[in-house]
């Protein structure tokens, strides 16, 4: 076959539909803009089937990269033979850019990912490097005994790493709904330490609001507990709280706590069980969020007194809910996800 043909046959094979789509799951690296967190790499990672986070964290990412110039890397779940964002699939691309973050945001669920990419969150998590984690991150991993990080599992059993990743480092495992989940709401309450500290630098007590219900979670003794989820009768941010039990004593929703996996160096952690994509659509609710990325990157000093969370973008989230694993927005590739 003449040179000239054989090029003109591969060029319409790159064009085919049947082409590998190898490209479109390659992660999003949004550069820094002006702002604070200029010089500091943050790795967004989703993968969840129920809360949108997908949507959640790739507005976070724009809020952080545009309004704080922090360089952000968003990595999904993708189906890795198209390409294309898919929360019920166990593959993650990118995560070797975990070597050289300053900070991992974390929101995934009962994820069971192959050895060669859980590798990089063990070392990363190993050096004691800080983490951001999200809703349903306290029950990030579901993996089978047997395999390599086993002991990350939302179960765990193993020795000195019981309750797995959301345990040991986060503080909390899956327990329970506290709240009606779908019917009740969270309003964020603040204990006496949430009024010192500067993740809550610009907020006002009760301002902190998601549609997503109160988690049960007992963080450990060495927390700093900061918010307390006071259940909503309705879904509005103006809704009466609920009366009896569900609300006496309220739940933590919100709490940071230092963290050491076995031979490695203790980090710190913040860990709230908001987040979830509908959440975001509250100022008040992003900017706990943001001001805390600030925080466990070590730029505490340097939160604004009022830190600029406007949404980028037009952000309309998809309501939350859980129906076979079919609700995410369908053939949407990560860079979508970021424009």
């Amino acid at each position: 076959m003449k040179l000239s043909r054989l090029f003109a046959v591969l060029a319409l094979f790159a064009l085919s539909p049947f082409a590998p789509a190898a490209d479109e799951s390659k992660p999003v690296v949004l550069e820094g803009k002006d702002g604070a967190g200029k010089g500091k790499h943050v790795v967004l990672i989703s993968g969840d089937q129920e809360y949108r986070s997908e949507e959640a964290i790739a507005q976070l990412a724009k809020i952080l990269a545009n309004r704080h110039g922090f360089k952000c890397t968003v990595l999904f779940t993708t189906d890795p033979k198209t390409g294309t964002v898919n929360p019920t699939i166990n593959n993650i691309q990118g995560l070797e850019a975990l070597k050289t973050a300053d900070l991992m945001v974390i929101f995934t669920r009962f994820l069971d990912l192959p050895d060669d990419q859980m590798k990089h969150i063990a070392e990363y998590l190993e050096a004691g490097k800080p983490v951001v984690g999200l809703r349903t991150s306290t029950h990030a991993f579901n993996i089978p005994g047997g395999k390599t990080y086993s002991r990350f599992s939302w179960g765990s059993k193993d020795k000195g790493w019981e309750g797995g990743f959301g345990k040991q480092v986060l503080g909390e495992t899956w327990v329970a709904h506290h709240g009606n989940h779908g019917k009740e709401g969270t309003r964020g309450k603040f204990t006496e330490a949430a009024a010192k500290s500067p993740i809550f630098k610009g907020i006002k007590d009760g301002e902190v609001f998601g549609t997503t219900d109160v988690y049960t979670a007992k963080p450990p003794s060495d927390s700093t507990i900061l918010l307390m989820g006071e259940v909503t009768e309705t879904l509005k941010p103006d809704s009466a709280a609920v009366a009896g039990k569900k609300n006496d004593p309220m739940m933590p929703v919100a709490w940071t706590k230092p963290y050491k996996l076995g031979e490695g160096k203790e980090g710190r952690a913040f860990c709230t069980t908001m987040g979830a994509s509908q959440d975001l659509e509250f100022e008040a609710t992003r900017r706990m969020i943001v001001n805390a990325c600030y925080w466990a990157a070590g730029l505490e000093d340097k939160i604004p007194a009022s830190s600029d969370v406007m949404l980028v973008g037009d952000y309309k989230p998809t309501p939350f809910r859980f129906k076979a694993g079919k609700d995410w927005q369908p053939g949407m590739t990560p860079a979508e996800f970021l424009k």
